[in-house]
């Protein structure tokens, strides 16, 4: 019934809202635009003065894929595949040879806003500053502008997208240049000294952005250049080949530049001044680096020495400082191999590492490659990847003359800082007042690892020798065929002190396993403990974590009283006169509880002395599943208590 009142209910509501029949032909479901929600979005593009046309048609389509009720920034493409649905690859210079990496590896919305701007193009800043939004402004800011740069911008010289030409000129560059500066004008004639510059390139001696010189000219600027005397190097400018050279090589600039203030009569020479290359270094005209450079700092030295320009995780400071390869190296000649400024073996050193000197001087023993100024022999002058810019491992330096220490090392156990290689954990590799340049005397030194077994401890006993922190009284500092880097085996090394122990032992009848074989730490703490005789645990605790068999039995049935007691009381800890390890004689360990001549006992054994019975044949002495401590395993007449069948009286 129910179904039935629903279906009619939902008749007379679309009898209520049906249109009549002549408008239901009209009617059609419209299509919202975008703006129509995103109000917002109109209010910040669309009054702006140059928008997208596709955002001006309202097309939104065109770039967006609808949103459906969840919003969402869906495009047709991905990056600037979008962008190129409309805008040729041609169009946008995607063709050419030379591309602007800002539209080769980036996206053009880096530089446009999709939808709209106030600036041309749809950029997203005006004039230069979109420029300067990638590119740092000082190279382009310095004291003396480039007119045009100011006048129009940098789309004067360059192409915004691409171009056929390098450094996206929108020609080649000295066409470019001679645009604008005409070299049939007297004024450019006279400031070249005649010389036909037009047929070279002007970037040789101008900057042609901004500079701190006159004329835009590079900020490290030739004499003859900044004087307008081209002829002292080259033939005059009316000459059948005005820029040939007056001489060749260094004798050219040796006419200006005398050889012995350059040397300053030092003997070792750098190389390419040797031969008279002055230009693998110097430009004859102008430079944007000190000193006519043709490369700032240590980029000029990497050129030859590109085995230095590594990246390293302890690079040395002087290396990555200003004057860098300068501040120890001279770049003509010096007195030292090297072309170091001074004794490269310590004097140098320590123009810098003032402090390493003061200490130094402080030492009472010095470290024999120190004491002779060998900083090199340990240490790498331009930087490691090692602390200390050690030019090795430490441990490979120091084996190069402790040879004997390597194989003394090459042990079964090895302290952990030595198979590391770090030497330097524990011994001051300058020197020091202590034996072997240690950092710090005794347990001290071994404290700053093992500090938290050195902490005094409340209520512990305390082994002579660790309570006297005598470390090395029983460990090898470096390495040891013993466990523990003993200096000997537990046998000897234990026996050294606890004499009376070992000559005794070497007499008893019954020896301990533990005891016989050396293996002292396996009862006794070597160091420290809370329980009497430096115990690891409580006697009966520690004898059951090796004889586990017997811990099974007593956990599994009754435990002889004695046993689940103390284990000395029957049993001695290292040896014995008697097996195993016996405080006295069976029968009379037996009759310190059982009283052997009693009638009942008597009785339960047939009669027979307690003088003809080994009461462990029978019973198990520390626990068992019966009432009387018999063996698991019994003969049956004896589980039946029957002796007869096998025994007679009196035999």
């Amino acid at each position: 019934m129910r179904p039935v009142i629903l279906l009619l209910a939902g008749i007379v509501l679309l009898s209520l809202f049906a249109p009549a029949s002549g408008e239901a032909a009209k009617r059609s479901f419209g299509k919202k635009g975008c703006i129509d929600c995103h109000g917002d979005f109109a209010k910040q593009y669309l009054a702006k003065k140059n928008v997208h046309p596709v955002v001006k048609e309202q097309k939104c389509e065109e770039c967006h894929l609808p949103h459906g009720i969840v919003p969402k920034l869906l495009l047709k493409e991905s990056g600037n595949k979008i962008c190129l649905l409309c805008h040729s690859k041609e169009s946008i210079g995607l063709d050419q040879p030379v591309i602007h990496s800002a539209l080769k590896n980036g996206k053009c919305e880096t530089c446009h806003d999709p939808h709209a701007s106030d600036n041309p193009f749809l950029l997203s800043s005006a004039g230069n500053d979109i420029c300067f939004s990638c590119h740092q402004q000082e190279p382009f800011s310095k004291k003396v502008v480039h007119g045009i740069i100011k006048e129009e911008g940098c789309l004067a010289c360059h192409k915004a997208h691409a171009s056929a030409e390098e450094n996206l000129l929108v020609e080649k560059p000295l066409e470019l240049c001679l645009s604008c500066h005409s070299s049939t004008e007297k004024s450019f004639a006279k400031a070249h000294g005649g010389y036909p510059v037009e047929q070279k390139s002007c970037t040789t001696c101008h900057d042609p952005h901004s500079s701190d010189q006159a004329n835009l000219l590079k900020s490290s600027v030739h004499t003859p250049v900044a004087e307008i005397g081209c002829d002292g190097c080259h033939e005059s400018a009316t000459a059948k080949e005005p820029f040939a050279l007056l001489a060749q090589g260094a004798e050219l600039c040796l006419n200006c530049h005398d050889n012995d203030n350059l040397t300053g009569g030092k003997k070792v020479e750098h190389a390419p001044f040797m031969a008279g290359d002055c230009l693998s270094c110097h430009n004859p005209h102008t430079s944007p680096y000190p000193q006519l450079l043709v490369a700032q700092g240590n980029k000029l030295c990497f050129e030859c020495h590109a085995e230095k320009n590594t990246k390293l995780q302890f690079p040395h400071a002087p290396v990555d400082s200003e004057r860098g390869c300068l501040s120890c190296h001279q770049p003509h000649a010096a007195e030292y191999a090297g072309l170091v400024s001074a004794p490269p073996e310590g004097e140098l050193c320590l123009t810098c590492h003032t402090e390493t000197k003061k200490n130094l001087a402080k030492m009472p023993q010095q470290h024999q490659p120190v004491a002779d100024n060998m900083c090199t022999s340990c240490h790498n002058p331009h930087g490691s990847n090692g602390e200390h810019i050690l030019s090795r491992r430490a441990d490979q330096i120091c084996y190069e003359c402790h040879v004997e220490a390597q194989e003394n090392f090459t042990q079964a156990v090895i302290h952990q800082p030595v198979k590391n290689g770090s030497c330097l954990s524990c011994h001051n590799g300058h020197g020091g007042d202590n034996q072997a340049f240690v950092k710090v005397r005794g347990a001290d030194l071994c404290a700053e690892c093992h500090d938290t077994l050195l902490q005094p401890g409340e209520k512990e006993n305390e082994h002579t020798p660790f309570a006297d922190r005598e470390c090395q009284t029983c460990h090898n500092p470096h390495a040891s065929p013993f466990a523990g880097m003993l200096t000997d085996s537990q046998t000897t090394l234990c026996g050294t002190c606890h004499s009376d122990l070992t000559d005794a032992l070497a007499k008893a009848v019954s020896q301990h396993q533990p005891v016989g074989q050396g293996q002292c730490s396996s009862c006794h703490n070597p160091h420290k403990s809370a329980l009497p005789n430096l115990l690891l645990a409580s006697d009966k605790d520690l004898c059951l974590a090796c004889h586990k068999e017997i811990k099974t039995k007593m956990e599994d049935g009754r435990t002889h009283a004695p046993a689940g007691q103390d284990c000395m009381t029957c049993h001695r800890p290292h040896f014995a006169e008697l097996t195993p390890l016996l405080t006295k004689p069976q029968k009379d360990l037996c009759a310190e509880c059982h009283e052997l001549t009693d009638q009942t006992f008597l009785s339960s054994h047939a009669g027979i002395a307690a003088e003809a019975i080994n009461c462990v044949n029978c019973h198990n002495p520390h626990a068992s599943k019966d009432p009387k401590y018999f063996k698991d395993v019994m003969h049956a007449p004896f589980a039946a208590r029957s002796c007869e069948p096998c025994h007679v009286a009196g035999q």
